[in-house]
Order: C-alpha cells, then structure tokens, then sequence
C-alpha cells in the first residue's frame, strides 16, 4: 500500500515499532521520488497515536490520508487467550484506528477533505477456531468504519475499510506454522487459487485515497481472491 501510494506521489510517514524496518520502508519508499519518513511508535498506546499524528503534521504541513493497518494476532483456541493478549491485540487491531481517526479528524476538517482507510481481514465477515480476539478486533474494525463514514461524510471525509484476504505475510505464515493443513484449506478456498501478495493491496488503496471514490463511505471492500464471494 505504500508503495502504491508513493507511485501516486504522496509523501509519506512511517509508523511501526521496529525502527530498523521503518528505516528500510523508508529508504525504499524514498527511491519512488517522494519525501518518506518514519517514526518509532507502539499505537497500542493513546498518546502514541496522538503524538504520530501531531508529529506527521509537523513535518508535512498537513495530512490528506491515513491507513490504519497497525495489526497483530494470536493463533490460539478462545479459551487459551490470555487477559494480556486478548488486551493487546483490541488496543493494536481496533483502539489504534480509533486514537487516530480522532486525533486525525481536525486536520482532516480544516483540510475540507480526507480519506480514512482501515485495514480489516476476511476475519471481519468470518469466524475461526484459532482467532477469537482477531476476529473481535477485525470485525469492530468495520462497525467503526461505518460509524467514522456517518458522522464525518458532511464533513467530506470518506472512511472505508480494505477486507484483505489469505495475504502471504509474516502474520499469516505464523498462522501456517501454528494451524495445521491450513494452507492447504486456503488454496483449496479460495477461487483464484493462490494465496495474494502484499502488491495485490496497492490499487485499492490508491483508488480509496483518490477523488475518484468522493461518493464512497463506509464500504468494506475484500481483497481476497474471491474468498468471500462464495458466503
């Protein structure tokens, strides 16, 4: 997605918790031809992600765009889940979005415009055995979707949700290790017959963050090979 979006020519902030890689992101993202940079941040904190939104202010003048897609998982049974994990993963997955949806709108108001795109999962529409606090979070992705999409389209602001699917990732090759026969059951699902890329992301987030979909709010759209389409 973001290199999608560098291609588009937008400027871009980093944010991750691993300095190391978003020095990497950052000095692949910055040979596209756009200004990139990052900063070190654990947005399952609330002053976290009020601080990234300020400091991204800072450093652009402005901001036009936010992806949530801060995400982690625990491949583990409902009645296995830890207090601590079920915790951490709703603050990563969910809270985050909502800290900085929030802390972004007044930018985005002043602005006249912005785009908001949250980054669900099939696990959004699904359940699975081995996702219970996920799944919670995904699926509290979407309603937020919705209700971010109803208070602030008068405002023009437009907030949607990607449904990635079975995206082969180090989350999701995590899964593989922890889940038997799993990847056979996601070929085996899925119509296109592949597992995706992460590159199989970028055109719906450079359409999202677009003025082509003006009239587009609070949609959840899946990126999955056809995955869900079978119900």
């Amino acid at each position: 997605m973001a290199r999608g979006l560098a291609g588009a020519g937008g400027g871009l902030m980093i944010v991750g918790r691993d300095q190391t890689k978003n020095a990497d992101a950052v000095k692949e993202l910055s040979t596209l031809g756009v200004t990139a940079v990052s900063v070190a941040a654990d947005l399952a904190d609330e002053a976290a992600c009020r601080s990234v939104v300020e400091e991204t202010v800072a450093r652009f003048g402005r901001l036009d765009i936010l992806v949530n897609n801060a995400g982690i998982g625990v491949a583990k049974r409902p009645e296995e889940h830890s207090t601590d994990e079920w915790r951490k993963t709703l603050d990563t997955n969910l809270s985050s979005a909502f800290w900085l949806s929030q802390a972004a709108y007044p930018e985005l108001k002043r602005a006249g415009r912005g785009k908001i795109i949250n980054i669900g999962s099939m696990m959004s529409i699904f359940g699975a055995s081995f996702a219970a606090a996920y799944a919670a979070s995904k699926g509290g992705l979407v309603q937020l979707t919705k209700a971010l999409a109803t208070s602030w389209a008068a405002e023009n602001i437009q907030v949607n949700a990607v449904l990635p699917g079975w995206i082969d990732t180090d989350l999701t090759r995590m899964a593989r290790d922890h889940v038997d026969g799993l990847n056979e059951q996601v070929l085996a699902r899925t119509p296109a017959g592949r597992w995706g890329v992460p590159e199989d992301l970028a055109g719906v987030a450079v359409f999202l963050a677009s003025p082509a979909p003006d009239f587009v709010t609070g949609a959840a759209i899946p990126v999955d090979g056809g995955f869900a389409a079978q119900g």
